[in-house]
């Protein structure tokens, strides 16, 4: 977990945890911080607000019973994202999620038995126009291609455009939306809590009855003009795929969330329906529900609305483990950008016990207020115009990466930089870091679990992420704990293993000579 201001800014996928590039206000370095007032009272009254139940189904919720306001977070999570595409198949997970929105059997049509012919000829004729291509029949292609166009156009006028989001917007729901990380697929809104029930019913028959095939070219195209601007047509975001692509050899952590171009143009109706067949089974989905809500009846509606979802086996993870690296690992690309200097080193996942001891070690170094790197490398040697750092890229379910990277000052080189950096990283292992600073990180951390506790969303995001990721919701209320028990001698042990030049992947994205 890494309680800081995500920011996304110039890089595709990800949240980045960002130092603000104007000076923040000054702090004595004598001046010890007062002792933060104990929020633990607070934590032990969330706790006890928390119920949990399993349908027989497999399927899991997480209550929060907070009635502060009369509104609801819902959050479904999948435990399935980017690592488990199949091979040849990348970007499945992402396209998937695009298409949840299209709707149902009932949810997006004027007219679904007349509706269901017409998917049904498209899905053929895209399998016969692969098959002529293939054959290199372009006249067969051309024909087909035409008859494709024309049933596409058909079945178009028998869609109800965005209905799905309509009824939801039209009861007030706010915050819709869904995202596919490299680990889950999670669909979120926020509804007031006289709607619970409608949640109920639309979640319910979204994953029960979902149409795959509605807009499913249409959304094919999108998430390809999706790839183009984040990855293709951005040096960034571009070079953080080679970037991933060469600190992993073996887990797929080194593969695009949104995919390779190839494998998405290649994908069909049918490999949908199969991953989700797989996946969206309902011992591999947990749901959070956090607001103003009374247990008692969301288990009674869940019990309606999902117990007859079919009980299927957890699917079986067969994700390869990344073996150690060895030899200091680089990657250099030349394009129209300014200059910037990545270095990432591997990390254990979030369930591991120095999980809190990474969280500091990042906000020392980058994350939050007058970080090191802050002050070293933008206000005093002015080398970079500000620093940056993903404290778990691209994920942190598995054993992932910490990653600094940074923009140049115009004249800097990458290499002034990347001797600035390490200068600051050999001081971590080598000096103890003082009781006033670490303090003052940990006070920093304690306040930013207070703040996000304060909302439903957060707080449903949280309660999933450590349930699905470390076996029990009961663990973030651990987390404090954990960052309370770090030692300097802690941020030593772990800074000597972690940042050594063999476990280190360098990239270099330089400026194009015209």
């Amino acid at each position: 977990m890494t309680l800081v201001i995500l920011w996304w800014g110039m890089m595709p996928e990800v949240a980045i945890a960002q130092t603000q590039t104007t000076s923040p206000p000054q702090e004595s370095p004598t001046q010890t911080p007062p002792a933060p007032s104990s929020i633990q009272p607070y934590l032990d009254r969330a706790i006890k607000q928390v119920s949990e139940f399993r349908l027989d189904n497999g399927l899991k919720f997480i209550v929060l019973e907070r009635h502060q306001a009369p509104v609801v977070s819902f959050i479904t999570y999948a435990d399935v994202g980017a690592v488990d595409d199949p091979d040849g198949k990348t970007g499945i997970a992402h396209f998937l999620e695009h298409l949840a929105f299209n709707g149902t059997t009932r949810i997006g049509t004027k007219d679904y038995q007349a509706e269901k012919p017409l998917l049904d000829r498209l899905e053929e004729l895209d399998a016969q126009i692969r098959a002529a291509k293939a054959e290199g029949k372009q006249d067969e292609v051309a024909r087909l291609q035409a008859e494709f166009e024309q049933v596409k156009a058909q079945a178009a006028k028998l869609v109800k455009d965005n209905e799905f989001e309509q009824i939801i917007t039209q009861a007030g729901a706010t915050d819709l939306n869904a995202d596919t990380s490299t680990d889950a697929t999670r669909y979120f809104y926020s509804l007031p809590a006289n709607k619970l029930e409608l949640w109920m019913s639309l979640e319910s028959e979204r994953f029960l009855e979902p149409e795959f095939r509605r807009g499913f070219y249409q959304e094919k195209d999108a998430v390809l003009e999706e790839r183009r601007l984040r990855v293709d047509n951005s040096p960034t975001g571009l070079m953080r795929e080679k970037f991933l692509d060469t600190a992993f050899k073996v887990h797929p952590y080194r593969r695009p969330i949104s995919g390779y171009e190839e494998d998405i143009r290649n994908l069909t109706p049918k490999d949908v329906r199969q991953f989700f067949e797989t996946y969206y089974v309902p011992s591999n989905l947990t749901i959070a529900i956090v607001g103003d809500v009374n247990p008692a009846e969301v288990k009674k509606l869940a019990q309606t609305y999902f117990g007859h979802y079919q009980a299927k086996p957890k699917p079986i993870s067969q994700i390869p483990a990344e073996p150690p690296q060895t030899q200091m690992r680089e990657v250099t690309l030349q394009l129209p950008s300014q200059p910037w200097y990545f270095e990432g080193y591997h990390r254990p996942a979030l369930s591991h016990p120095d999980n809190a001891v990474y969280d500091i070690i990042g906000n020392l170094l980058c994350c939050g207020g007058r970080s090191r790197l802050y002050e070293s490398l933008v206000e005093q040697q002015q080398l970079a115009l500000y620093v940056n750092a993903i404290l778990s890229e691209p994920g942190n379910k598995y054993p992932n990466l910490i990653v600094f990277f940074n923009p140049t000052v115009s004249g800097e080189t990458v290499d002034e930089l990347a001797a600035a950096l390490q200068k600051e990283i050999e001081q971590l292992k080598t000096e103890p870091v003082s009781a006033n600073e670490l303090q003052r990180v940990k006070t920093r951390i304690r306040a930013g679990l207070l703040a996000s506790l304060n909302s439903n969303m957060e707080m449903a995001e949280q309660l999933l992420e450590y349930e699905v990721k470390t076996g029990s919701w009961q663990n973030l209320f651990k987390y404090l704990d954990a960052i309370a028990a770090v030692t300097p001698a802690d941020i030593q042990r772990v800074a000597k293993t972690t940042f050594t030049p063999e476990n280190r992947t360098v990239g270099k994205l330089l400026s194009q000579q015209g």
